[in-house]
């Protein structure tokens, strides 16, 4: 029959076992710093939840490209990102209403029926962009360059008002005129930017009752957009402020 004592010593040699090391943490739960690190120099938008998106209200989406890309506002990279508007413009749910080819960005105002078919349409737009621009940029190097083109989150944001949809309609097709290096010749002789789709927009101030009048040489193909079916893009930009001039470089 075990006595009281035995009891005490037997319970004092258990506590006396070693531990035994956890080689390895238990998976799962929170940890610090976990996740996809930002990509870059530049981290693009944080991974945070999108907003609920309403169809009647349009997005203007920023599209950061690699260093290793180069400069954007050329022939080449032009006609690149052409051949991605024209897949694009495949979709119904999706559509890219302006867009301007900065140097190292790309704008664009888009519409789209809701949440998921905006990151549809933007992940086919990137995908099919970054596919022809790495063949453009290979033309002249021994090897065809592979790898992202556009290293992180898209910045989106939801335009609700007239007033911010024209700011953004003017700061998108006139954002060149930003640009140093875009006051040299033969832009700085330029009216409007070629490298956009700023040809296509009716509502110039300089236009008056001749919309279109700004026609670009026969060789030039402009980007394949659709007309705004928004209200704010529309028609309802025209009470946010003055008409729009292309001379303009403030929204």
């Amino acid at each position: 029959m075990p006595t009281e004592t035995g009891d005490v010593r037997r319970r004092q040699e258990r506590r006396a076992d070693p531990e035994q090391l956890v080689l390895w943490k238990k998976r799962g739960g929170k940890r610090r710093g976990a996740g996809r690190p930002p990509k870059g120099a530049r981290a693009g938008s944080p991974h945070k939840e999108r907003p609920f998106l309403h169809a009647r209200y349009p997005l203007h989406v920023t599209l950061r490209v690699v260093r290793a890309v180069g400069n954007l506002r050329r022939r080449c990279v032009y006609q690149a990102i052409r051949e991605a508007t024209l897949t694009t413009a495949r979709r119904e749910d999706f559509r890219i209403v302006q867009l301007s080819i900065q140097r190292t960005h790309v704008h664009l105002l888009v519409e789209a029926d809701d949440k998921r078919a905006l990151a549809a349409g933007l992940q086919g737009f990137q995908i099919s962009a970054a596919k022809h621009l790495n063949a453009a940029i290979s033309r002249d190097r021994p090897e065809r360059r592979r790898g992202p083109v556009f290293p992180d989150r898209y910045h989106a944001e939801i335009i609700k008002s007239p007033t911010q949809a024209r700011h953004t309609l003017s700061y998108v097709m006139n954002n060149w005129r930003k640009h140093q290096e875009d006051r040299v010749a033969p832009m700085r002789s330029w009216k409007i930017d070629w490298f956009s789709t700023a040809v296509m927009f009716p509502g110039w101030a300089e236009y008056g009752e001749e919309p279109l009048f700004w026609r670009g040489p026969d060789t030039y193909d402009p980007l394949v957009v659709y007309q705004p079916r928004t209200w704010l893009l529309r028609e309802g930009w025209r009470r946010g402020g003055p008409p729009i001039s292309p001379r303009s470089t403030r929204p």
